[in-house]
């Protein structure tokens, strides 16, 4: 059996310069279709059911099997993704946060990333320093300013210092409730569209979903409101990922399913309860080729689009 199988993971799939905002962090188009390109003169492009099925039956996987994945549920994903990847006779999988679908809000996740396509790191800053120190006190106790920066202001793979302070201060490190403070004081400010009008154009509808399964296309689970599993209490933890169950009763067999965990975000119990509730894939934002002799089906890692030509060459570090 080929012990190697590689899971790239995709999020914003776009045509950059001709959009709205230019400066999200996508792949753009023409770099997409070069890539299915390179990978399929590279790799056996395999489906989630095809893995699956060979990893239940222990029969071998082809020779450089690969797997696409696509995580949050962005409309790009059915105008741009999905004619490609059927034109090439691809299947995909997909993984798309419930709430998204269920109300016409933005996730927290995603105003972050408008916020900063919008504007400088040095103006969304300053803004923050300043929303933090109205705050402190007031309700709210947290570090001094030049604390939680060195504490969280690391260089990440795809971007700068500053960059990775803001997403963590406003995605994971301060209270939810001044989290969400925050991101909404800020994308109002900086985003010049209602939210209910921009949730419409961002994310994919339930009928699209319908129609690229129907078309082939793998569904998974993405968490309900795309949290930090981990950091729920278990119980939390395993609410959010019935509800997102529930809501795809019609796309997603309970007895055999997938998830792609938000922020790779999940622990030893987590992993048991999606076990025990029939999940049989368990994607992650750990940066490797999935070594199936060694790693849990629960726990798979991902490389990311970046990581391959036409961005860069950075897979074949990780053979």
């Amino acid at each position: 059996m080929d012990n190697n199988v590689t899971i790239v993971m995709y999020h914003y799939v776009r045509d950059l310069i001709n959009s709205r905002y230019p400066e999200i962090k996508g792949l753009d188009l023409n770099y997409f279709r070069q890539q299915i390109e390179f990978f399929s003169s590279k790799y056996t492009i395999i489906s989630m059911e095809q893995f699956i099925d060979n990893m239940e039956n222990k029969t071998k996987l082809p020779p450089n099997s690969m797997m696409l994945t696509f995580d949050d549920g962005f409309i790009d994903h059915y105008t741009n993704v999905f004619p490609i990847l059927s034109q090439n006779k691809i299947s995909g999988s997909f993984y798309v946060p419930a709430e998204v679908l269920s109300c016409d809000k933005v996730l927290d996740v995603h105003k972050i990333h408008y916020i900063l396509a919008s504007t400088s790191t040095k103006t969304i800053m300053k803004d923050l320093f300043s929303l933090l120190n109205f705050y402190r006190g007031k309700e709210f106790e947290f570090d001094s300013n030049e604390s939680i920066y060195s504490k969280l202001a690391l260089i990440g793979r795809f971007d700068d210092k500053d960059t990775i302070f803001i997403k963590r201060l406003l995605q994971v490190e301060l209270p939810e409730k001044l989290r969400g403070i925050l991101v909404n004081e800020l994308f109002k400010k900086y985003i010049a569209i209602d939210e209910e009008s921009f949730s419409k154009e961002l994310y994919i509808s339930y009928d699209q979903i319908k129609l690229m399964k129907k078309c082939g296309m793998h569904f998974g689970i993405h968490g309900y409101r795309h949290y930090w599993l981990e950091k729920l209490h278990l119980n939390e933890a395993k609410t959010d990922i019935r509800k997102s169950l529930d809501f795809y009763s019609d796309i997603i067999d309970s007895k055999s399913w997938t998830i792609s965990y938000p922020y790779g975000s999940r622990n030893e119990e987590l992993v048991e309860f999606v076990k025990s509730a029939n999940c049989k894939v368990g994607l992650t934002t750990e940066v490797r080729i999935a070594n199936l002799s060694k790693d849990c089906m629960l726990n798979l890692p991902r490389l990311d689009t970046n990581d391959f030509p036409p961005k860069s060459n950075n897979y074949l570090n990780h053979y």
